[in-house]
């Protein structure tokens, strides 16, 4: 079963970093990202990277961020 726990905390983005969680963000109730891990946040920003190529810059204030994992 898929556990999708809210992010809320710096300690849930510092588990979720550590553990390499994938995370979906939803923005105005839309999701704007799913499947990327998280690689760097501050009390702005949260940065997600889904590819090689491809990094994300998600204001905190603006999304929600969950925990997809497994």
């Amino acid at each position: 079963m898929a556990r999708n726990r809210r992010l809320t905390t710096d300690k849930d983005f510092q588990e979720a970093l550590d553990r390499e969680i994938p995370v979906r963000v939803f923005q105005n109730d839309h999701m704007v990202d799913s499947g990327g891990l998280i690689i760097r946040f501050d009390e702005q920003i949260i940065v997600v990277q889904s590819s090689v190529s491809q990094i994300a810059y998600h204001e905190r204030r603006l999304c929600e961020f969950f925990e997809n994992a497994r």
